[in-house]
């Protein structure tokens, strides 16, 4: 992936990462406080999770809002749970809408809770949708740290101070790092199926360390509420993101 290809793909994916993610935290904090009657930093993590990059923005929020260690855990499995059902669902989706695979992978990119879940779904799709929805995702991976500070801000604003601060997510980085290699041109086509192929390895390992994330356990932890909290997100991110993508596109 080149600097070219981020460029391929146009500000409206921008744009519309930046509408899915403040669509998101806006109705999950709605949803989550004002209905749902949930605590604060159950309703922080779970938004965030859903929002931005699933267990890695929980993970990244969890010390700035100084969450207790069950809620962080409650968190991570509701929004695996519903990431997870995304890589059922969207390759049906789209056998159903029939989008170009470019439209279709910013749909998956801004919506999808899980990078390596993006790349999955992209993979099933072909058509070269899937380096648009990295592309797409890895944007939105990049919002994590400024929505942290922001975090950071509302917290002091209530009254609130978190445990500890502001987490970098550095796989975001070393995803620019290694895309201003690759516009370089610095390795050859050989080098290149070569890392490849240990994408490929990297790729499965980290899917099944999602599985080994999911448990029942944590799925009932969670409550029924924090369940229904994370079903309204996801439907918010299906439909809401479908809808924002087919009106930009």
């Amino acid at each position: 992936m080149s600097v070219q290809q981020i460029v391929g793909v146009g500000s409206h994916a921008l744009l519309t990462d930046l509408l899915m993610m403040a669509s998101t935290l806006l109705v999950g904090w709605l949803v989550g406080t004002r209905w749902l009657k949930l605590d604060p930093h159950t309703v922080i993590l779970t938004s965030a999770g859903s929002a931005i990059c699933g267990a890695a923005a929980i993970l990244a929020t969890e010390p700035v809002v100084g969450a207790q260690p069950h809620r962080t855990s409650a968190a991570v499995g509701t929004v695996v749970l519903f990431g997870t059902l995304a890589m059922v669902l969207y390759p049906c989706l789209q056998r159903l809408i029939d989008w170009p695979a470019q439209m279709f992978g910013v749909y998956a990119g801004a919506t999808v809770h899980e990078v390596a879940q993006v790349v999955a779904i992209g993979n099933a799709v072909g058509g070269g949708a899937e380096d648009t929805a990295v592309i797409v995702k890895m944007l939105r991976v990049m919002m994590l740290a400024p929505f942290l500070f922001g975090v950071s801000l509302f917290l002091r604003l209530r009254g609130e101070v978190g445990s500890g601060g502001v987490r970098v997510p550095w796989f975001a980085l070393g995803f620019v790092a290694v895309v201003g290699l690759n516009s370089l041109h610095l390795c050859s086509p050989a080098q290149i199926e070569t890392l490849r192929a240990v994408d490929t390895l990297l790729l499965t390992v980290a899917m099944a360390a999602l599985g080994l994330e999911t448990r029942l356990a944590r799925i009932r932890q969670a409550g029924s509420g924090a369940l229904l909290h994370g079903a309204i997100l996801f439907l918010q991110l299906v439909v809401g993101g479908a809808a924002v993508v087919w009106l930009l596109g």
